[in-house]
């Protein structure tokens, strides 16, 4: 059963009847992926006996191509792996870099920032790819199955081709124009007339399979090096950017360590900077821990509120704070002592709204109540395989179909465009999200995993959403393990979002009928669009439960 949520009020208790009921499993391995070719494609390397890295792996290749405007080899990731013989969490971090030739300068003109959609279709918004070192990493590892076996699902339905979804349809038919922009993008995803590709149409991509072949048999070196760095560095440069190969050859992916703090009875791990989302979504779920969230209603004006003020204190923190620490000092520890976020707590008043907050520990290196835009356009799956090992991995090229270059196949990021335009905030200090080069811009991509106090794992998860994936991560959580609700449930909510401003509900949703409520506590409302990507998986009662969000088109397959 396919459930909309758009252009329509449902009740709380009529949502949950409607929804389906989460699939379950008994522990064969399960895979929570935005397409169903990619769920399948990670059951199938998992009954091979493949790791979860490895069927994230086989995943993430076959949703480059059937959902290219948000992810790719073009782009980069963030992924927590969970090794469940050794209990042991890592972190790895594929995040895109600014080439060499960048300066704090790359998005300016004659000194004024440029604008975003300006950038964001310039080759100079490329950053140098990073999710195939990431996985090459990860792999090398965790891995189980010869890396060549992992890019055959892919490599087959390049091939062969795919039936074009509903979702690949509208978005092409909304973006034709950056598409149209480039020549190889426009006559991939562009009819002769310029149209998208009717859903169901068959879409083949041989350049690309040519591309998962090499890569397949030679490792991620073919992607780095060699024919297909040099086309990737021309087209870039024939969009207006500056990195060359010898940025791809210098990239390496890092590991890093994870962000863990514990809310009530459970440890909420994440990933650390240069992405804001795990330091951000634990510090929400800290600072709610002195209320008793599990008496309220889910869709109650004191629920939304309360949620809100956190994500505001939160919010604040992150834009001061957080950058790639390899160029940045981030304070970790001190953003995330208990202490510190029960103080931080005591700010919220539990009946009026906050307003613009400040940051909590005071900084030079401050956006001063901006930032740069993020876009939705990102994806999310979460895997558990037979051996109780896990993955949470997130990945992005930025905006739907990212700067719209493309080349042998694949799409390139826009991911520079996450860094501040401004490199000096009002007050004159540096911001510290400014460009330098060889920096990873900062994300707000939050792979997650929850264990309980016994040390088991009880909840996977991660969304797309530009910067508003750490609100609709963090209230996942809330909802599974305050409210009761399971994974797909806890998906499926309607949204209510801050980010420090602006108060958002979603549209064509209950949440909608909360915008009175909230006005008189002095929030100022806005009725938008929040199209999340959850995909989750629950573990509870020696079953893993599945969660794939009804807005988009994922599901959640197992391999029993």
């Amino acid at each position: 059963m396919k459930f909309d949520l758009r252009g329509r009020f449902f009740p709380l208790f009529l949502l949950l009847f409607l929804l389906p009921p989460p699939a379950s499993g008994s522990g064969g391995g399960a895979v929570s992926a935005a397409n169903p070719h990619a769920a399948r494609a990670g059951v199938e390397i998992l009954r091979k006996g493949g790791s979860a890295v490895d069927a994230a792996i086989a995943a993430q290749m076959v949703l480059n191509l059937v959902e290219p405007q948000a992810s790719g080899v073009g782009g980069g990731a963030f992924m927590l792996h969970w090794d469940g013989g050794a209990k042991k969490l890592a972190t790895f971090d594929g995040r895109e870099t600014a080439p060499r030739s960048a300066d704090e300068n790359l998005f300016t003109d004659e000194g004024s920032p440029m604008r975003w959609a300006d950038a964001a279709a310039d080759g100079r918004s490329v950053g140098t790819p990073g999710l195939l070192a990431m996985l090459e990493k990860a792999h090398r590892k965790h891995g189980r199955l010869k890396w060549k076996t992992l890019f055959e699902p892919a490599f087959r339905l390049s091939k062969r081709g795919f039936a074009v979804s509903p979702r690949l349809s509208e978005m092409v038919g909304k973006n034709r124009e950056g598409l149209g922009k480039y020549e190889k993008s426009r006559s991939y995803f562009l009819t002769a007339s310029g149209e998208p590709p009717a859903p169901g149409s068959v879409l083949k991509n041989p350049a690309f399979a040519n591309v998962l072949s090499k890569v397949a048999r030679k490792g991620a070196r073919a992607f780095y090096r060699g024919r297909t760095a040099r086309k990737l560095v021309r087209e870039v440069k024939r969009a207006g950017g500056g990195f060359s190969v010898s940025d791809l050859r210098g990239y390496k992916a890092k590991e890093r360590e994870p962000v863990c703090g514990s809310y009530r009875s459970y440890l909420v791990c994440g990933m650390g900077p240069p992405t804001s989302g795990g330091m951000t979504v634990l510090q929400i779920l800290k600072m709610l821990e002195r209320f008793d969230m599990a008496s309220l209603d889910p869709m109650s004006a004191k629920a939304a509120h309360l949620f809100t003020q956190a994500a505001r204190l939160a919010y604040a923190d992150r834009n001061v704070h957080i950058a790639d620490p390899d160029f940045h000092h981030v304070p970790v520890a001190g953003l995330t002592d208990a202490q510190y976020l029960q103080k931080r707590s005591r700010l919220i008043d539990a009946q009026k709204d906050m307003g613009g907050a400040a940051a909590g520990i005071p900084g030079c290196a401050a956006m001063r109540g901006g930032g740069p835009l993020e876009f939705p356009s990102t994806t999310h799956i979460s895997v558990v395989d037979g051996r109780g090992n896990a993955v949470s991995m997130t990945s992005s090229i930025e905006k739907a179909f990212g700067s719209g270059v493309m080349t042998d196949g694949f799409l390139l990021n826009n991911q520079l465009t996450d860094f501040s335009f401004s490199p000096f905030g009002k007050d004159g200090c540096p911001v510290a999200n400014r460009v330098r080069p060889g920096k990873r811009p900062r994300s707000s991509m939050s792979p997650t995993i929850v264990f309980d106090e016994e040390g088991n794992l009880r909840l996977i998860v991660g969304s797309p959403g530009g910067s508003r994936i750490i609100n609709y991560v963090a209230r996942s959580v809330v909802a599974v393990l305050d409210w009761g609700l399971d994974v797909q449930a806890a998906v499926a909510l309607p949204h209510y979002v801050n980010r420090n401003g602006k108060t958002e509900l979603e549209r064509g949703t209950e949440a909608e009928l909360l915008a009175p409520a909230l006005r008189k506590m002095g929030h100022e409302v806005v009725i938008s669009e929040l199209t999340s990507g959850l995909h989750g998986l629950e573990f509870a009662d020696g079953k893993v439960r599945g969660g794939a969000d009804p807005r988009r088109e994922g599901v959640t397959l197992f391999a029993d």
